[in-house]
């Protein structure tokens, strides 16, 4: 038969392990559970080169890889996933860490550096997550066969050799304002980049109107508001707070979950009110104590914010507003805090709930990812294995409700990237890096989640391997100055029929038909896959 997209119109779950997942009814479409009957069952090992595992029924198809070469190259950027920097890199090259994937089917051709040339209509973006200056974004042509223009720069070097971006992160196309829009995941050094999603590619940084933060997921909605998520680091405590000996692995929640209402949608640099939540908890608003960090990581609130069962107040408190406050650059984590938002541990994506009319939205803190902190009981409930959130606002609202969906355990922990396979089956991945693996013998996973409601057990969809590439670059971590990190991460997981309208952008639901479905295996090989399904079952 012929292979087609790997979502199709009857949802999936995967056997997996037994982790209870809180489920709540949503007025959307009905998901039909139970398509698959067997799946992965197991993570696979943190031992030499194992290869990916995935659910039966499908196939995992690679679309890119680190040693691809670039139509355009431009100073060290020459290749996909390295850059031409050894030497003076003493060990290796830079792994360059593409990030999350955006996939677009354009009705026209978008252009590209050669001039009358074909790019076709489909296309993967995303940015790469290296440092030192030298974070880029790609756009993968995916009608293109010829290497030679297979994949595109977006973001030559200037001058002085350099992009001056970091930690190139989240990714997403905002159809109001026709451009794409990338974050950087640098503390108080990241934000907001904008850069015009057809050929040549303009950019422009926003960083006087969402700020400077830590920037990982963004998602515009579809009036043109855009919801964003911060992963910044945190004040690290012991894991026993009345041990001065324990291990110090417990991490103040310290990022915080944005939304921006702009002056006009098809307009970003115009300005507009940045917001951040804020969660209150038996009458008290959930905030941060710079001075009191312990205190933060082990509060009631934080134990009650993570019972499942329970449901929370929130709203939405504005940070800034460019009509008062300009358009100076400002620290977004700073302002959040000032005005007393809601601090989370380590936010890394977010995704609307399609069917929902961008009512829905759930976001994944990481947590701790540190065994130590996981396998203390107190730590567990407060969402040191990492968790899921469930937010909803009504259209025009500024406050709603907060509930727990995921609360981590040792098996589905450090989830990352976020994307819904249809309205009832919620996609995530792990990123538990390299200690994590070591402590429990265990490489990422991707889980499939039942948000609709029912007795379902969450699934299992890839076990995630290691490459070659990879396993070299973990014999090495321990060399003084090497630059590259270890074990393969999944990330950059997206569903999407490429809808470039605002009728069917993300969030809506998506044409079955038509999706497709991507993850990069990031470090090592840096590969990007295309998830397909071998086969559809009689119905």
């Amino acid at each position: 038969m012929s292979r087609r997209s790997l979502f199709s119109r009857k949802a999936f779950l995967i056997c997996g392990g037994a982790l209870a997942v809180v489920t709540v009814g949503v007025t959307a479409r009905a998901a039909f559970l139970g398509w698959f009957a067997f799946g992965v069952p197991a993570a696979n090992q943190r031992a030499g080169t194992p290869a990916n595992v995935v659910a039966p029924t499908f196939s995992l198809s690679l679309v890119a890889q680190g040693t691809d070469p670039l139509e355009n190259p431009s100073g060290v950027i020459t290749s996909f996933g390295y850059l031409n920097d050894f030497p003076p890199e003493p060990v290796e090259a830079t792994k360059t860490e593409p990030d999350q994937n955006a996939y677009l089917a354009f009705r026209r051709d978008p252009g590209g550096p050669t001039p009358g040339y074909d790019y076709g209509h489909h296309f993967l973006f995303q940015g790469h997550e290296n440092a030192a200056d030298l974070a880029f974004v790609t756009r993968i042509n995916l009608d293109v066969r010829d290497p030679a223009h297979r994949i595109t720069l977006l973001t030559p070097v200037g001058v002085d050799g350099l992009t001056h971006f970091n930690d190139i992160d989240g990714s997403a196309f905002d159809p109001f304002t026709r451009t794409m829009l990338f974050t950087q995941e640098d503390d108080d050094q990241g934000g907001v980049i904008e850069i015009a999603s057809t050929w040549p590619p303009h950019l422009r940084t926003l960083d006087g109107v969402f700020g400077k933060a830590g920037f990982e997921g963004i998602h515009p909605d579809n009036r043109g508001n855009v919801l964003i998520v911060e992963d910044s680091d945190d004040v690290v405590v012991n894991v026993d707070p009345s041990n001065d000996d324990s291990p110090i692995a417990a991490k103040q929640p310290n990022s915080f979950v944005y939304r921006l209402l702009p002056t006009t949608p098809f307009d970003l640099s115009k300005g507009g009110k940045l917001q951040a939540l804020q969660v209150t908890v038996d009458g008290t608003p959930i905030t941060f104590h710079a001075d009191d960090p312990v205190g933060d990581t082990f509060s009631v609130a934080q134990l009650s914010l993570h019972t499942p069962g329970t449901s929370w107040p929130v709203r939405w408190v504005t940070i800034h507003d460019s009509a008062v406050d300009g358009f100076a650059a400002f620290d977004a984590n700073v302002a959040a805090k000032a005005a007393g938002a809601s601090p989370f541990k380590r936010p890394e994506n977010a995704q609307y709930q399609p069917g929902t009319d961008f009512q829905t939205f759930f976001f994944c803190p990481t947590g701790d990812t540190n065994a130590d902190s996981g396998n203390q009981p107190a730590l567990a409930a407060r969402g040191a294995w990492g968790s899921i959130f469930r937010v909803d606002i009504r259209n025009g609202a500024e406050s709603g409700k907060l509930s727990v969906v995921v609360v981590g355990d040792a098996a589905h922990s450090s989830f990352d990237n976020l994307a819904f396979a249809e309205s009832g089956t919620l996609l995530a991945t792990e990123d538990r890096g390299d200690g994590l693996h070591a402590q429990l013998n265990r490489l990422d996973s991707i889980w499939a989640f039942n948000v609709l409601g029912g007795p379902t057990a969450p699934r299992r969809f890839v076990a995630v391997g290691r490459d070659t590439a990879s396993l070299d670059d973990v014999a090495l971590a321990d060399v003084p100055g090497y630059q590259n990190e270890g074990d393969n991460e999944p990330t950059g997981l997206h569903v999407s029929d490429g809808s470039d309208g605002i009728l069917g952008m993300q969030g809506t639901l998506q044409n079955p038909f038509t999706a497709r479905a991507f993850f990069t295996q990031q470090h090592g090989k840096n590969q990007v896959w295309e998830g397909r399904q071998d086969f559809v079952r009689a119905r």
